[in-house]
């Protein structure tokens, strides 16, 4: 039997759904989903095995452009995500029509691996506007192949995952079998507490926060987690504690019910707040969480 295997990787501008899709592929809750944009801020693998293929799905943070140091870091993320990819996702919006990056789109027409255009969200539209948009896109991007998803309701994810599979390389496997991520179980610690303070804190305040996890101690019955909340600045300290404790009491209340559900056991986590100025413009602090190479 020929095995095949390959690195597929899923680009697209914020907030169309590359991280709802990359779950519903994997079949487990990797990436975080929130509807605030630049929430996905490392490439996160999620791996996809079955007898005869091992699938590596790489998603991606949402193509922008770059403000300060740490978004450089995500745009160096998605340029890589280009140069070592064996098939291209590039995910859009029904009603999406431009590409945001033109050096992205060059990319994406000349590609010598397979690329799929996926229009995500179709279930909010009427089939006249889908027409509209496959014909665009299958004009814009000949050398594509669309597909029609809503990743969110799982239409269409079954057919394009058979697609896919099919334009792998013969390879063995890059990971075990058993394997469902590259990251460490601190990373999804992380990335649970960050999703939280997405979805409950607002303006600035989220994409300020960085998270360290400093202890995990998993015992057979019992995960004991100490994390820290990293902030730009002193203010910032006061709004995610808020009055009395009760704002992070409840971002840990949160984080521990699907750290729970994630890890198939009981968690206890204490969370602290530390400032550590300017760490988003800071090549050191960047190195430090894993945005940039430690050369």
């Amino acid at each position: 039997m020929t095995h095949k295997a390959g690195f597929v990787n899923i680009v697209g501008n914020p907030n169309v759904g590359k991280s709802t899709l990359m779950n519903a592929l994997v079949g487990e809750r990797l990436s975080i989903i929130t509807s605030k944009a630049q929430t996905t801020r490392h490439r996160i693998l999620g791996i996809v095995n079955g007898e005869d293929f091992q699938m590596v799905l790489s998603d991606t943070p949402g193509i922008i452009k770059p403000a300060y140091k740490l978004q450089e870091s995500m745009m160096e993320f998605v340029k890589n995500a280009f140069e070592d990819a064996d098939c291209i996702l590039y995910m859009v919006e029904l009603g999406e029509k431009e590409l945001k990056n033109e050096a992205f789109e060059k990319r994406l027409t000349f590609a010598e691996v397979p690329v799929f255009v996926l229009i995500n969200k179709i279930d909010k539209g009427t089939p006249e506007q889908l027409e509209e948009a496959v014909a665009h896109w299958k004009n814009r991007l000949p050398n594509a192949e669309v597909f029609a998803i809503s990743a969110l309701e799982n239409f269409g994810i079954p057919q394009l995952m058979n697609r896919v599979i099919e334009t792998l390389p013969e390879s063995p496997a890059f990971y075990p079998k058993d394997a469902l991520t590259d990251k460490p179980e601190r990373f999804f610690v992380n990335e649970s507490i960050r999703e939280k303070i997405l979805l409950h804190y607002k303006k600035e305040i989220p994409y300020s926060v960085e998270i360290e996890t400093e202890e995990f101690l998993e015992d057979e019955d019992i995960i004991r987690i100490r994390a820290v909340i990293m902030v730009e600045r002193e203010t910032q300290k006061g709004i995610i504690i808020g009055h009395k404790g009760s704002a992070i009491k409840r971002v840990g209340m949160e984080a521990r019910k699907d750290l729970e559900k994630f890890f198939g056991k009981q968690v206890h986590i204490e969370l602290f707040v530390k400032v550590n100025k300017n760490w988003r413009s800071d090549d050191r602090q960047l190195r430090r969480f894993g945005y940039q190479n430690k050369n």
